[in-house]
Formats: C-alpha cells, sequence, structure tokens
C-alpha cells in the first residue's frame, strides 16, 4: 500500500515510521510539519491524492498555551484534520486523545460516549473528530503518551531522577500509561484491517490496559531504572497549578477492538518493562 503519515518528526511519527519499515512498507512518504502544513487545503489534496491510507499524526500539542491561543489549536487541530478528512475520507486515520472527555468519570470511557471538553486543547481535538468521523474515517484515541523520540512524562523523571534526591509527582489523576511504539504498531494494524474490510470506520481506544497514577508510574520508572521508587513522594494537582485544566480520569474502555482482528494493548505496567530499554539508552 501507500501511505502517508503526517506529523511524521513528532514522537509517535518517529515510531509509526519505524514500524511501517519493519513491517516491509517501502512506498511511504513520511510528512513533518515542515513538509505538509495540514491547514492549507490545496496541500493537503495534493499529499493525499497517492496514498492509499493516511495515519495522521500532526497536531496542536501544546496543552496550557492552547488556553490563550486556541484560534490557532483549531486551525490545525480542527480545520487541519477537517482537511485530511475531506481529502481522505475513509482512509484516514486519526490520532485523538482522552482530552475530549471531561475527566469525571469513574469507570472506563466507552468509544461512543459524547465529547464534553473541558480546556482548549480538548475543544480543538473534539472538533477534528467530528470531521473524521463525518467523513467515514477512523478516531484512535490515546492518553499519557511516552516513548523514545521527544519529551514525556517518562523521560522527564529520568532526567529528574539524575538531578534530585526525591520528586513529589501528582497522586489524584487516573489515567493508562501508553508507549508509543506499541500503539504505532496497533494503528498500522488497524489501518491494515480496515483496508480488508475487517475494521468498521469510527471510534477506537488506541491505550494501555488498567490504569494508574503519575505517581504510581513515576515510581514504575524509578524501579525500571533500578532506582530506589521510595524517592517518589505523592502529592496533589493544586501544587502544581496549570493554565489548563486536566481531566482527573482518562482510562478508556476498549469494546470496539473485538472482531476487527487487532488485539487490545497490553497492561501499562508490562508495556513499560518492554520500553524502558530504548527510554535508558543515553
Amino acid at each position: 500500500m501507500r501511505w502517508l503519515v503526517t506529523g511524521a518528526g513528532g514522537m509517535l511519527g518517529h515510531d509509526l515510521r519505524t514500524v511501517l519499515a519493519e513491517a516491509g512498507e517501502t512506498d511511504v512518504r513520511a510528512a513533518s510539519r515542515a513538509d505538509l502544513d495540514v491547514t492549507d487545503p490545496d496541500a493537503v489534496r495534493e499529499a493525499v491524492a497517492g496514498a492509499d491510507i493516511v495515519l495522521n499524526a500532526a497536531a496542536w500539542t501544546d496543552v496550557d498555551g492552547a488556553e490563550t491561543a486556541e484560534a490557532q489549536a483549531i486551525a490545525v487541530n480542527g480545520d487541519g484534520v477537517r482537511h485530511l478528512a475531506a481529502a481522505a475520507g475513509k482512509r484516514l486515520v486519526h490520532l485523538s486523545t482522552d482530552y475530549v472527555f471531561d475527566g469525571t468519570g469513574t469507570a472506563p470511557y466507552p468509544e461512543d460516549t459524547p465529547a464534553a471538553p473541558v480546556n482548549a486543547y480538548g475543544r480543538s481535538k473534539a472538533a477534528g473528530e467530528r470531521a473524521v468521523l463525518d467523513a467515514g474515517g477512523y478516531v484512535v484515541r490515546t492518553a499519557w503518551l511516552y516513548g523514545e523520540h521527544g519529551p514525556n512524562f517518562v523521560r522527564t523523571m529520568l532526567r529528574l531522577a539524575a538531578e534530585r534526591d526525591t520528586l513529589e509527582v501528582v497522586d489524584d489523576q487516573q489515567g493508562p500509561p501508553t508507549w508509543s511504539y506499541a500503539l504505532a504498531r496497533q494503528l498500522v494494524a488497524l489501518a491494515t484491517a480496515a483496508t480488508a474490510g475487517h475494521a468498521a470506520p469510527g471510534a477506537y481506544h488506541g491505550t494501555a490496559a488498567g490504569s494508574t497514577t503519575w505517581y504510581g508510574l513515576a515510581r514504575a520508572v524509578f524501579a525500571e531504572a533500578g532506582l530506589d521508587p521510595d524517592r517518589v513522594r505523592p502529592t496533589t494537582s493544586d501544587r502544581f497549578p496549570r493554565p489548563a485544566r486536566r481531566p482527573a480520569y482518562s482510562v478508556l474502555g476498549h469494546d470496539r477492538w473485538s472482531g476487527t482482528g487487532v488485539a487490545p494493548l497490553p497492561h501499562w505496567r508490562a508495556m513499560l518493562t518492554e520500553a524502558m530499554p530504548a527510554l535508558l539508552r543515553p
């Protein structure tokens, strides 16, 4: 197949390129932000024209910055995705986020839960989702993503472990830490199943099984790195005020994978163990 990966310079974009290469796919166009401006509908139409599958990892990702630049966030996450959806239709697999939900739940959010974002970033991502779903494409929501490429929570914990004797990490937000490489494999598998007619269009959840808090994740990172987890101390979110409100509960359900031939992602703890050798590399 002919693949187009947008947002190819980011953490997930790097992993999508790796997974496609490992799968023996040779007709892959990897478009970074410098290569393709998704807010330009003409450029999007031209880029999408030759692709059988479009994997969209391009996004405005500055959650706090979106609070004062919502129009810019919507231009990328809403209008830009609408251009991709109009050009690609059912050929589009689009990455979204748990931030489209309000985070007040107490049980995993089903895939058909109505969007109810509590910040500007979430509103921009919800706008993009609507465009993809209206065009008959595929939306994959993820959460608490970390990986080898680019800044993320796990890498930050490893860096701070070398700089500080103890760390305070919030223990009142619940979510599923998800390895970007494992998600990339799942996205490619979904796209393959979709082209074979085995996966219906709509929303799917690409997150690890199980959940923990940021504090629990930090302790696990320390343990995997051979460090003392007791150096991590619990605290609450109000100790670290941020411009954008964060969902307190970001656990997502995975029922829609049934029947697609694509397995849900494994438990977050096993995933972290598998990911750590790459994350510990200098």
